[in-house]
This record gives C-alpha cells, structure tokens and sequence, in this order.
C-alpha cells in the first residue's frame, strides 16, 4: 500500500500493467456491470451541461430509457450512476461500426461540442476509487474486470507499461499533477529497489 496525503493506493496501480485493447474486449467495461457509471455529485451538473450537445449521438433506445429513467439514477450500493439499457450497455453507450463500445459524451468531446470528457470513473478504470466512510481516506485500487479485461492486462505486458502510466491524464483529472508526480517517483523508487 503506497500513502500519498489522504489516498491509499493499492501496489498493483503501479506493480501491475494494463493498456485497453478494444478492438478484443470491444468496450465491454461500458456493457458489464451491477449498475451504470459512478458519477460524482459534481458531474450530475455535467451531464446537465452537456446533454443537449451529446443526444445526436445517442440511439433511439438510448433516448427512450433517458427519458424513462432520467440523465442519471440513484443506485442504493453505488450512489448516482448513469442509467442502463436493461441492465446491461450505459445510456451514454454508442457502438461504432466494428461493434465497439465508445462513450458518446467522450465523441462529442473529441468532437469538440463539449469541454467535458466523460464521467472520471470511466476514464480511470481500472482503477477504483472509494472514499473512506470513517475518515476523509480516499481508496485507490487496480480492479480489472477477470474475463473482460485479460487482452488489455496481456497488452500491457507486451508494451511494458504499468496501470498508473497508462492512466496518466485521469489520475491528473482526479487527484492532480503533484499527486501523479510524487505516485511517479515511488514506482521509481520501488523499481530501483528492486534491481
């Protein structure tokens, strides 16, 4: 367990390594689950700002089941998360034409219509958070999804590149740049150590 101010942060984040191949899992992380994305209080405001912008980019069924359930729903176990499609593909959900699932909130933002890339647990995972119900602790773990995941954790074998690298830009999104930095040079010092 690495501790770096309030956050607690798992050694697989740095030990393990992962690089999204979606071409083999085709957005799976988008389609399997107990419930939708997490969304942070602050981000329902987001999907508020950016819903206008990011409806051409859904399917009719996706804007059926918004208009049915709503642009975000409450979860008991999870808190806010985004709506899905009978449990399965998130409401956000857009299949490309290789079958991949994409995040239409993430294709209006590389469109550039909205200035928001998505909500910050989707751009983490598979990295976890979960604050501390006790103490203002912030959990941050490595949690690759066993079957869905196997081809992005072969990848990133093949490439050599660890969880907290290939997740650079949504660790700065989250925590900041001095937070990556000081995460930065403990997998170097660990590394060193070990040689």
């Amino acid at each position: 367990m690495i501790a770096i101010d309030n956050k607690l942060i798992s050694d697989e984040v740095i030990k393990a390594q992962f690089v999204c191949d979606l071409n083999k899992c085709k957005g799976a992380c988008c389609v399997d689950g107990d419930a939708g994305a997490p969304l942070e209080k602050s981000e329902l405001e987001k999907i508020n700002e950016v819903f206008d912008a990011v409806l051409p980019y859904l399917n009719d069924e996706s804007r059926t089941e918004i208009e049915r359930q709503g642009r975000y729903v409450y979860d008991r176990e999870y808190g806010w998360v985004t709506p899905t499609i009978n449990s399965q593909i998130c409401v956000y959900g857009i299949r490309d034409k290789e079958g991949i699932v994409k995040c239409g909130i993430e294709q209006a933002y590389l469109d550039g219509k909205v200035a928001w890339k998505k909500p910050i647990s989707c751009h983490l995972f598979p990295v976890i958070t979960k604050e501390s119900k006790r103490s203002d602790n912030v959990y941050v773990n490595y949690e690759p999804r066993e079957d869905n995941c196997k081809a992005a954790c072969s990848l990133g074998k093949k490439l050599k590149v660890p969880v907290y690298v290939f997740l650079k830009e949504a660790l700065i999104r989250k925590f900041g740049e001095a937070f990556y930095e000081a995460l930065d040079a403990t997998a170097q010092y660990i590394n060193k150590e070990k040689k």
